[in-house]
């Protein structure tokens, strides 16, 4: 992910406008390999701005994403997660705690069996899900 002043420039270079709650979420993301929800960024920098709403927070994130940024990562954990890691790679999904962790998969050029151009369909990614249980869920 590119770091907090990085996209401060990249949201003045399309005209969004650069507010003290931004920068906070940015640096709330910055290096962050949780994949938090946004509420669990919300209550990050909420330590630092309580006044900061929940909704410029949603807003910051949803502006990122569609910037490409940052990935947002509908799981199956109850709400969406922000990956600031968008290089290519997949996810590992506790099913318990909700725990997602980056994973690498050895054959990145994964395909369907079947040709999608067959069906009409252009394949423009591939999203792996692995789930299972964390080691602290296990014991």
């Amino acid at each position: 992910m590119k770091s907090p002043d990085q996209l401060t420039e990249a949201f003045r270079a399309r005209g969004l406008k650069v507010t003290p709650q931004r920068q906070a979420v940015f640096r709330a993301l910055h290096r962050n390999d949780q994949h938090p929800s946004a509420d669990a960024v919300y209550a990050t920098v909420a330590r630092e701005m309580p006044t900061i709403s929940l909704r410029t927070v949603y807003q910051t994130l949803g502006d990122l994403a569609e910037m490409g940024e940052i990935l947002q990562l509908e799981l199956g954990t109850g709400a969406a997660r922000f990956d600031p890691n968008i290089d290519p790679h997949h996810h590992l999904v506790c099913e318990r705690c909700g725990l997602v962790r980056d994973v690498q998969v050895d054959d990145p050029e994964i395909r369907p069996s079947t040709s999608p151009e067959d069906q009409d369909f252009c394949i423009t990614g591939t999203e792996i899900v692995f789930r299972g249980h964390c080691t602290h869920c296990e014991t």
